[in-house]
């Protein structure tokens, strides 16, 4: 089958022939549709994170039909459409899956990290953390569910209740959970990079109170942040945005070091809170509000073969929404 390799020797994957993966007793063989290109895959493949696997086939916004069964998996069938997100196993019982807060286990493994992901025309997975997705969502606008729709919808969840939303950085999650709040009837503010009209008109499209950049002033004093961009410096600007019992919730796996700043910031009972990979829990409550709710998914699709160039172009700041690679 083809694949892209991340071999850690450069930031360039290479596309070459490889085995076709075999199903472990609890896995699917899954042939893969679509694949989303997340700012995590960029984290691994430039360094920002430490000791991916390698040679690695990176990507976890996996979307494909299962090809064949492991001799324990129960409940899915050949032919049947699923998901396989970041979260790719557990231990099951470390204090932090004994508690119920699998997303921080000990011993975990990561799709597109420390095991092998979706830019490929065929990978494996644990039937145990793959999902169900949306029939109103065809293959392309289901991928960025997987991770920027989980980790979005993981990162609201922990604003709790709050009315006035800001959302920093208006890339591929921010996008979708920006229409999750307003569907849930709160009023969101979009920070963009200075400039970046494109995306708050995009931004205001879909339905936001206010866009701006994120040197600018929201109009009115926010009750929590979400950060999606990987920006350290956000941290301090989104602090100041926040009205007192606030919260900042910063929903990526790598950001930039945050500048010191002063305690009166802080002060005032607002928290800075960070958000871990995901739970199976958070997945499937997260696919039902998919299927209640018609999110406009925003996707650029390109070739497997087109991978380096999706990367490049979500390094850049030149994709509105998300990329997904495609292998038909």
């Amino acid at each position: 089958m083809r694949a892209m390799v991340f071999d850690g020797s450069t930031p360039v994957l290479q596309e070459r022939e490889v085995p076709d993966p075999q199903p472990a007793a609890d896995q699917l063989l899954i042939d893969i549709h679509a694949c989303g290109v997340c700012r995590t895959d960029l984290h691994v493949i430039d360094g920002e994170l430490a000791h991916p696997k390698r040679p690695l086939i990176p990507g976890h916004e996996i979307v494909g039909t299962v090809a064949a069964l492991g001799r324990d998996v129960t409940g899915f069938a050949i032919g049947e459409r699923v998901g396989v997100p970041w979260t790719g196993q557990t231990c099951g019982h470390c204090r932090y899956c004994a508690s119920g807060r699998e997303n921080l286990c000990e011993t975990p493994g990561f799709t597109g990290y420390t095991l092998d992901g979706g830019y490929a025309e065929r990978t494996v997975a644990d039937s145990r953390y793959c999902f169900r997705l949306p029939a109103r969502y065809p293959d392309l606008d289901a991928a960025p569910l997987l991770c920027a729709g989980l980790i979005g919808y993981r990162t609201l969840a922990m604003a709790g209740d709050a009315r006035r939303i800001g959302i920093y950085g208006f890339g591929a999650a921010a996008h979708i959970v920006a229409q999750v709040a307003r569907h849930q009837g709160r009023e969101v503010y979009a920070f963009t990079r200075p400039g970046a009209t494109a995306s708050q008109q995009f931004a205001l499209e879909l339905g936001v109170t206010w866009a701006g950049g994120s040197d600018e002033t929201a109009p009115a004093a926010l009750d929590a942040a979400l950060i999606f961009a990987p920006a350290g410096s956000l941290i301090p600007a989104a602090l100041r945005a926040v009205a007192k019992g606030g919260i900042v919730v910063c929903g990526g796996i790598h950001m930039s070091d945050v500048p010191s700043f002063p305690y009166a910031l802080l002060w005032g009972e607002r928290r800075v809170a960070s958000v871990a990979n995901l739970t199976r829990a958070d997945g499937h409550a997260f696919m039902q509000i998919a299927a209640q709710t018609p999110l406009q998914i925003k996707t650029t699709p390109y070739p497997l073969a087109d991978a380096n160039r999706a990367l490049d172009d979500l390094r850049s700041g030149r994709l509105a929404g998300a990329a997904v690679l495609t292998t038909r």
